[in-house]
């Protein structure tokens, strides 16, 4: 079926959907979620075979999709007209449903990235196609799949088997309202030129050079941990990984040998193998790219703590290296197992290194010090400030960013209103 049929199936169904009441909505995403929590390891596989993950962190990518359904399946509707008070009769505000929304979504949450940007969209009464990475078809057309096997009306999700080249068409069709990207700048720059050529709403989740503070009041086992974690999950392939471990200078030869302890226990392995903490990348051109920024980062001053070893076309021995402020790479994203290490006087000094690079995504501090916590959470330009605990996603809480990183908010009871038109109506 071509693009421009599979268009009108979206629009149509949209007609009929705008007018389904929530809570009816909210049952089918009951379902969603239950058929999403007992096909997890079916579709956990999917995912490892299309990217390369682990095939426990895949289940569990899964998983926690289906309590980000749950979540939407028993939210507040925040969209039922609001009453305002004035001197009129009536005076109300109507949050209406934009009409169909292309999502255009990565390959390193194969699942996880469609159904965020999807669930909330098609609860506000739009309906989605969506142009998956061309790796993870696969896991696009299960996700279609679940949803009619959920009940919902064809139309409501469409995969469309589509390149990069035919984004522009589908974006262009007058059918479609708006756009959500998760994936690069210059994939979000492009996509976001054309929706607003065509005065379409965009709503972009890119890249993110987190930075994980660690300070001489912390709990330098749980930073070390959850540090090391946080960069090596799913390959390092994260945009709120953690990639620049900020450790303030008195504590550096405290700190530093019990981190590189816990990064060394990420080793790449087999991905179908449920002990495997790390596979390889997920295609070998990305591989190729992380060793250009390595050997880039050295040839302007980088120093190696560990070596970043490539073991094959998509696996390495991650990597960990001492970069100083002004070293070119500080201007790009990481995405794999490399690491960098920069050290800081104080506080003022690990917030400027902090907030010096073009993006803001999410950050992380560990210091038990309240005053010194709210410091950062008052200064960080960021998306999300995590103190103690490494960054993670919660369906509950708005996840998105600022500068480079992009704009827009996906999960939480905010993405509900991301693709509405806000309708004022007075009467006398």
């Amino acid at each position: 079926m071509n693009i421009e049929n599979k268009l009108k199936i979206s629009q149509k169904a949209f007609n009929t959907w705008r007018t389904v009441p929530f809570k009816d909505k909210q049952q089918l995403l009951k379902t969603l979620a239950k058929l999403l929590d007992d096909n997890a390891e079916k579709f956990g596989k999917i995912i490892t075979k299309e990217m390369n993950k682990p095939i426990t962190q895949s289940i569990a990518e899964v998983k926690k999709c289906a309590t980000m359904v749950s979540y939407y399946a028993a939210a507040e509707n925040i969209l039922k007209p609001e009453k305002i008070k004035t001197e009129f009769r009536i005076s109300k505000i109507h949050y209406i449903p934009k009409g169909v929304i292309l999502g255009v979504m990565p390959w390193n949450f194969p699942f996880w990235q469609v159904i965020r940007f999807a669930v909330p969209a098609i609860l506000a009464g739009n309906t989605v196609v969506l142009k998956h990475a061309s790796i993870c078809f696969g896991s696009g057309n299960e996700i279609e799949k679940i949803f009619l096997e959920a009940g919902f009306p064809k139309g409501v999700f469409q995969n469309l088997e589509i390149g990069h080249a035919e984004v522009k068409t589908v974006l262009e069709n007058p059918v479609v309202r708006g756009v959500s990207l998760t994936g690069s700048e210059k994939a979000g720059a492009e996509v976001a030129s054309i929706a607003g050529k065509n005065i379409k709403k965009s709503l972009l989740e890119l890249g993110g050079s987190d930075a994980f503070i660690i300070l001489d009041d912390a709990d330098f086992a749980a930073a070390a941990e959850s540090g090391a974690k946080s960069r090596l999950m799913n390959c390092g392939q994260a945009c709120n990984a953690a990639k620049r471990f900020i450790i303030q200078k008195n504590i550096e030869k405290e700190f530093l040998p019990i981190f590189v302890k816990e990064y060394q226990k990420f080793v790449p392995g087999n991905p179908l193998k449920k002990k495997t903490n790390m596979a390889g990348m997920a295609r070998p051109d990305l591989a190729d790219e992380l060793e250009q920024q390595y050997n880039k980062a050295l040839a302007n001053g980088a120093e190696i703590i560990l070596p970043l070893v490539r073991l094959s076309a998509n696996e390495f021995v991650p990597g960990l290296i001492k970069v100083k402020s002004g070293n070119p790479i500080l201007q790009e994203e990481l995405f794999g197992p490399l690491g960098m290490v920069m050290t800081a006087k104080d506080d003022k000094h690990a917030l400027q290194l902090a907030n010096e690079i073009p993006f803001g995504l999410s950050d992380s501090v560990w210091t038990k010090d309240k005053k010194r916590q709210h410091f950062y959470i008052d200064n960080l330009e960021s998306g999300t400030v995590s103190i103690n605990k490494g960054t993670s996603s919660d369906p509950r809480l708005p996840f998105g960013g600022t500068k480079s990183s992009g704009y827009g908010t996906e999960l939480s009871l905010v993405a509900l209103k991301e693709f509405v038109n806000v309708k004022t109506v007075v009467a006398n």
